[in-house]
């Protein structure tokens, strides 16, 4: 995957992508990050936003050097998915984080100020993305926090290849409860089903303990996801005890 971040502020993102599984995924191939700044593309002395139309508070990103960016990085004749982060736009989810980690390439705007010029909107991309409702200063955190979700799910990047499947909200529910050595931490113990070495009983210990999870934090997922007829008895009692 080639991913390509306009921004006002690249040094921003020198430490996420040189870092952790950034940098495990671009030595294995995965991906290739790029960051362009947006200054660059301005006409006019790397002007970049201007008063809004018809008055108001706060500056206004302006269109040019946008598209000028956008075009600098397409000019083969692609046409990726471009995303803009943005408060107003679809709340960002595991799903798409899924969704976006079968593309080829991707671009994100990273706006500042007070919003975009709306010809970016209407016509330069393909996506809006939130990543939750509040305001950021600008777009950069929340594009690091995308690009993250999407390239953990590229083959190969993971160390194990179950790792994804398993996380929280890829099948709809929270995830269960992980423990690692040793085995009894100040009298905390861990559960005896994960040491009993009975792999069928340890599988259905997980599930339960997922669905219990969900039930007690984010019940409102219950509401999208279809469970199994099995999970339907475990959820009916985990309800009944509650």
């Amino acid at each position: 995957m080639n991913i390509q971040v306009l921004s006002l502020f690249p040094p921003m993102f020198e430490g996420v992508f040189q870092h952790s599984i950034m940098r495990k995924a671009q030595d294995k191939g995965a991906v290739t990050l790029g960051v362009v700044d947006i200054r660059e593309f301005a006409d006019n002395k790397r002007q970049v936003d201007d008063y809004p139309f018809g008055g108001g508070a706060g500056m206004v990103l302006k269109p040019e050097p946008v598209f000028n960016a956008v075009e600098s990085i397409t000019n083969d004749g692609k046409k990726p998915r471009v995303i803009l982060m943005c408060p107003q736009g679809e709340r960002f989810t595991q799903k798409k984080a899924e969704e976006l980690a079968c593309e080829e390439e991707l671009v994100f705007i990273c706006g500042h100020y007070e919003g975009y010029d709306e010809r970016i909107r209407e016509h330069l991309v393909t996506d809006e993305i939130s990543i939750g409702d509040f305001v950021l200063t600008g777009g950069e955190l929340a594009a690091m926090t995308v690009i993250d979700s999407v390239v953990r799910l590229l083959p190969g990047v993971l160390g194990n290849s179950d790792s994804p499947v398993r996380d929280s909200f890829s099948t709809g529910l929270l995830e269960h409860p992980h423990y690692t050595r040793p085995a009894n931490f100040r009298d905390m113990a861990v559960p005896d089903v994960l040491t009993s070495g009975n792999h069928a009983k340890i599988e259905d210990w997980r599930e339960e303990q997922g669905l219990k999870r969900t039930l007690e934090r984010r019940p409102d997922l219950l509401d999208h996801v279809e469970l199994s007829d099995k999970q339907k008895t475990i959820l009916a009692r985990l309800q009944a005890e509650k």
